[in-house]
């Protein structure tokens, strides 16, 4: 791309600076590096960048090669939304099974050991926790993403959350503020509007953004969402009501806010991404996410230009991005300062809860979280799992396998299994043909949001009775089946839960 805007310039630095893009592969291509060394300060990875730990490791040391200081920023939630191990699930169960168990001192271990890995390959920067309290059930984006709808309980592992995150030297970014539990449209798709008053906006979705920022949370990630009680034509990304005057002068907050993807048809379908982030910046953002679905060089020359452009044109005040950036390199003089200064694994686990694939933390606070319903017997021979697979959400991706089966055959080898979606016409009797005689495991993911899921489900049941039922979304619907495992997740270490309780092997 011809640009006419110099490389050198304070405020094409400052411009650069405030922009947290992706990229594309597995390895640093040449132009992120090139931009890096001109004043790009961070660096989003997804995963389509990661391959395994090693690898992820030489990936943000080559990129340190340029610049000591830059942020590596991942979207690593733990539960359904994982990068760090996007193709085999995670090892970590997400907000809500952590919300179900309760223990605060549970949580800040599971993200300290969390942040331990993260920081091992190099990344300082986590887009997590979920702050937003899901008081909306048929949320289609948040859901199991939560630690759950009470909003003390939500608040107290949020701090938790961000204090374990922190200790191991990897900055938290709490989202999605002011709150995106009350929504019924996902925003990576369209613009959600709340509809609540500004008593129920102080009372519910601040609560756990102030105890994130009591706890120290280094960053603040902004909702694509409308709430008209404080800005009725902007959604609170591009609100200078609500970046600036709520987040910053009422709740006091000083750290860095982080936009959410600018390419989410929430702002892109309306504004366009330049437009988007000039006017996010002079809302009081410091930092553009950009590159889960835009991932190139002419993104970034884009975006820089605009940002330029805005400045020389007096729209956009050459101190308010100076702030910005100046916000953006203090977080990563931060993570420079606590880099290897984190304690050694181990020092607040749990007996029998080191680190490790399948068999730390995590899957303790998996099996701990799984609710059984029924007095089945426990399942001894091969069975057939039937998946019921909604659409996943974009922040999730299909890419991560969910489920029980992987697991429930290595215990029960035999077990063989079907997925089914909305588009097959006679779900019930696909399952029933394909189980034959063997015991049906169903497994079911927000069943309460997807109504063909629900009467294949029932007439599964009216079949065969004896079906164990496996909720691994939010379990909003009444208990069913002769057996019902609830595991407020579909991590890996859920599955791996789910089909310890089935078979009576959990330890």
């Amino acid at each position: 791309m011809t640009t006419l805007v110099s490389t050198t310039d304070t405020v094409t630095r400052d411009a650069l600076a405030v922009l947290q893009p992706g990229f594309t592969g597995t390895s640093a291509p040449d132009w992120l590096l090139r931009r890096v060394g001109e004043g790009l300060a961070s660096v989003g990875l997804f995963g389509r960048n990661i391959h395994s730990p090693e690898q992820l490791a030489a990936l943000t040391a080559r990129l340190r090669a340029e610049r000591d200081d830059v942020l590596v920023a991942i979207d690593e939630e733990g539960g359904d939304v994982t990068r760090l191990e996007v193709r085999n699930g995670s090892s970590f169960p997400g907000n809500l099974a952590l919300g179900a168990v309760d223990d605060v001192d549970l949580t800040r271990a599971v993200a300290r050991d969390l942040g331990r890995r993260l920081a091992d390959c190099g990344v300082n920067l986590n887009w997590a926790p979920s702050a937003d309290v899901n008081s909306n059930p048929d949320n289609p984006v948040i859901g199991v993403r939560s630690f759950g709808a009470d909003t003390a309980l939500v608040a107290r592992h949020t701090a938790a959350y961000v204090e374990g995150l922190q200790a191991a030297g990897v900055a938290a970014c709490t989202k999605h503020f002011p709150g995106h539990g009350d929504t019924a449209v996902d925003s990576h798709h369209a613009l959600p509007r709340i509809d609540v008053d500004l008593d129920t906006l102080h009372a519910r979705e601040l609560v756990p953004f102030r105890a994130a920022i009591a706890a120290g949370s280094k960053s603040v990630m902004s909702a694509h969402i409308l709430l008209p009680a404080l800005d009725p034509t902007r959604p609170a990304t591009l609100s200078p009501q609500i970046l600036t005057g709520l987040l910053r002068q009422e709740l006091g907050y000083e750290g860095l806010i982080v936009t959410d993807g600018m390419e989410m048809d929430a702002i892109a379908g309306t504004y366009g991404i330049e437009r988007g982030s000039v006017l996010a910046i002079a809302a009081g953002a410091d930092a553009i996410c950009v590159g889960g679905g835009l991932a190139d060089e002419d993104t970034v020359l884009r975006l820089r230009d605009a940002l330029v452009a805005a400045v020389r044109s007096g729209e956009l005040p050459e101190e308010r991005l100076a702030d910005a950036a100046a916000r953006v390199r203090a977080l990563a003089s931060w993570t420079q300062r606590v880099r290897g200064a984190a304690p050694e694994p181990g020092a607040d686990m749990q007996e029998g809860t080191a680190p490790g694939a399948g068999a730390g933390i995590g899957l303790v606070a998996a099996r701990r979280a799984v609710t059984v319903t029924g007095t089945a017997a426990p399942l001894r021979e091969p069975a057939y799992v039937a998946a019921f697979t909604p659409v996943a959400n974009i922040a999730v991706g299909d890419e991560t396998p969910w489920g029980v089966a992987a697991e429930l055959s290595r215990i029960l080898p035999g077990t063989e299994t079907g997925t089914y979606g909305a588009g097959s016409p006679s779900v019930a009797a696909e399952v029933l043909e394909a189980a034959g005689e063997r015991r049906i495991v169903a497994v079911v993911r927000d069943v309460h949001r997807h109504a063909w899921m629900g009467e294949a489900l029932d007439a599964v049941l009216a079949a065969r009775p004896d079906t164990v039922v496996v909720e691994m979304g939010l379990p909003v619907a009444p208990p069913r089946g002769a057996l019902h495992i609830a595991t407020y997740g579909a991590a890996r270490v859920c599955g791996a839960a789910a089909a310890e309780a089935i078979t009576g092997t959990g330890s």
